[in-house]
C-alpha cells in the first residue's frame, strides 16, 4: 500500500477515506453520546494515546514543508533541523492552556533513569502557543500545533501534552535515530506452502564494522515494522548467525518470525465536500448538525482475488473542498459505517486504521443486525481523506485479526522499516543506532 502524494489527492475524483470513533448505536447521534470507557483511565501510557473525548484528528509527522508531509512518520535522524510536528483538535468553543513534555524511553517504552538535561538544552516544558479556531463549522473545535524540541541523544521518546491541571492529553511515541551501523533491509521471499501467497518476509542484516559493539548477538536488539505500526510490530528478534570477522550479524528464519500478513489495499472513503458524493460515500445530508456522511456498504474479501490499486496505508489526510485548509476549514462529520455480513464474526468488529491509532477503539465498534445482515457504527470525523480496514478483536492483548474481512495477498503494497538499537556498557539508555524503511511492491 503506497502513500500518495498530497497534491494528487486534493486533484483526484477518486478519494480515499478519513476516520473517527464509532459510537454504541443505541446512543445518541455523535456529539452527543456519552464518552466511552476507553477515555476513562486517564494514567499514562508509554505509546500512541489519546485520553479526551474532546481530542480529535491528532497527526504527528515529519515537516518537511513538502505537501505530503502528513503521511511521513515521526522519525528523524539526530541533529535534523526539521522538526517533527504534533497537530490536533479539541472539540468546543473554549480555547485551554496546554503544555508538553518529552520523555526518554528504552527499547521497550519505559521511562529511562535520565534526567531531562541528558537529553535536552532547555527546560523541559512547552507551552502551546499555536492554536486557532475551526472557521465556519457546525462543530466548533480549536487545533493546536506544537513542533518538539530537538534532543541530544538518539533513541525513544514519548512526546506528552497536558491540559492546565496536569492530566494527559495526547501521547505520541517519536524516534531519533544514528547511522552507526549499516543496516540492510529487503523484501524476501517466503519459504513455505499457502503462506508464500499471503505473507510477506523480510531479510536483514547489520554490519557493525564501523562501531565496537562488544557483545552484539546479546546487545543489539531489533524491531520491525509494518507502515509504521506499532501495534503488530516483531519484537525480540534475535540474530542467527554472528559473523565475527565479517563484524556482521544475520537474521535468516525460517518459521515466519520475519513475515506479515499482507493484507488488502486499504479501503477507503472521501468526505472533503460537503454539497457533493465522494467516493465510497453512499449519501451525504448537510441539513443534518453534524453533516450526517453514510458511507457504501462494504462486503468482506476474504475470499477475494487481489484488486490494485493505491492507497495510503491506513492514513488520512484534513481538507475541505469547498474552503480548503484542513486544519482550520474542515467540518466534523457524522460518518456511518457499514459491512455486510451473513453471519456473526468470532469476536467484535471495528473500524480501525491510523483514525482509531491502530487501536480497536469502543467508539469505533459496529453492531450487528441479524434481520438486515449487517455491522453498522458510527463516528465523529473531520473532513478528509481516510483508509480503514474492519478487524475482528480476538484474545485479550492478542493482535486485531484484519484478515478475517480484507483477506492477506503477497503482491500487496506496503511499506516497512527496521529499528536498531544498543545500550553501550555502562551507560543507562538505549541508542536507536540503526534505521532504514524498504518498500514492498512498490510502484513509483
Amino acid at each position: 500500500m503506497r502513500f500518495l502524494p498530497f497534491a494528487s489527492l486534493l486533484l483526484a475524483t477518486a478519494c480515499v477515506p478519513l476516520g473517527t470513533p464509532i459510537t454504541d448505536p443505541n446512543a445518541g447521534r455523535a456529539g452527543t453520546q456519552k464518552p466511552p470507557e476507553y477515555y476513562a483511565d486517564k494514567t499514562l501510557r508509554y505509546s500512541d494515546y489519546t485520553y479526551s473525548p474532546d481530542v480529535r484528528s491528532v497527526q504527528c509527522y515529519v515537516g518537511t514543508g513538502q505537501p505530503n508531509e502528513v503521511f511521513q512518520p515521526p522519525v528523524v535522524p539526530l541533529g535534523q533541523s526539521q522538526g517533527i510536528v504534533l497537530e490536533f483538535d479539541v472539540l468546543g468553543g473554549q480555547s485551554q492552556r496546554y503544555t508538553a513534555k518529552l520523555i526518554h524511553c528504552d527499547v521497550d517504552w519505559q521511562p529511562s533513569v535520565l534526567t531531562d538535561m541528558q537529553f535536552l538544552n532547555e527546560i523541559n516544558e512547552f507551552l502551546i502557543t499555536d492554536y486557532r479556531v475551526g472557521t465556519g463549522t457546525k462543530v466548533p473545535y480549536f487545533h493546536y500545533r506544537l513542533r518538539a524540541p530537538g534532543v541530544k541523544i538518539s533513541g525513544n521518546y514519548l512526546l506528552v501534552v497536558q491540559n492546565s491541571g496536569g492530566a494527559p492529553v495526547v501521547s505520541r511515541r517519536l524516534l531519533v535515530y544514528e547511522n552507526q551501523v549499516q543496516v540492510g533491509l529487503k523484501p524476501g521471499f517466503v519459504v513455505g506452502g499457502q503462506e508464500r501467497y499471503t505473507l510477506q518476509q523480510l531479510d536483514f542484516a547489520i554490519g557493525y564494522a564501523g562501531v565496537d559493539l562488544v557483545n552484539p548477538a546479546a546487545e543489539v536488539k531489533v524491531i520491525l515494522r509494518q507502515n509504521f505500526r506499532w501495534d503488530n510490530a516483531k519484537v525480540n528478534l534475535r540474530p542467527t548467525f554472528v559473523r565475527d570477522a565479517e563484524r556482521r550479524l544475520e537474521y535468516q528464519y525460517f518459521n515466519f518470525e520475519n513475515a506479515f500478513p499482507g493484507l488488502s489495499e486499504y479501503r477507503y472513503f472521501d468526505t472533503r465536500a460537503a454539497q457533493s458524493v465522494g467516493l465510497g460515500v453512499l449519501h451525504v445530508d448537510p441539513r443534518a448538525n453534524p453533516t450526517a456522511v453514510e458511507l457504501q456498504p462494504e462486503t468482506s474479501r476474504q475470499k477475494l482475488a487481489y484488486n490494485q490499486y493505491q492507497d495510503a496505508n491506513g492514513q488520512r489526510v484534513f481538507e475541505s473542498r469547498e474552503y480548503g485548509n484542513g486544519a482550520t476549514n474542515a467540518d466534523y462529520f457524522d460518518v456511518t459505517f457499514q459491512l455486510k455480513a451473513d453471519q456473526l464474526a468470532p469476536g467484535p468488529v471495528y473500524a480501525f486504521g491510523a483514525m482509531t491509532d491502530w487501536q480497536l477503539k469502543d467508539e469505533f465498534r459496529l453492531a450487528y443486525d441479524e434481520a438486515k445482515q449487517l455491522y453498522t457504527g458510527h463516528a465523529l470525523l473531520k473532513q478528509g481523506y481516510y483508509n480503514y480496514d474492519f478487524a475482528v478483536a480476538g484474545a485479550r492483548g492478542a493482535a486485531p485479526d484484519e484478515v478475517y474481512f480484507e483477506g492477506s495477498h503477497q503482491q500487496t503494497e506496503n511499506q516497512y522499516d527496521l529499528l536498531v538499537y544498543y545500550r553501550p556498557p555502562g551507560t543507562r539508555t538505549d541508542l536507536l543506532i540503526g534505521y532504514q524503511t524498504v518498500g514492498m511492491n512498490s510502484r513509483q
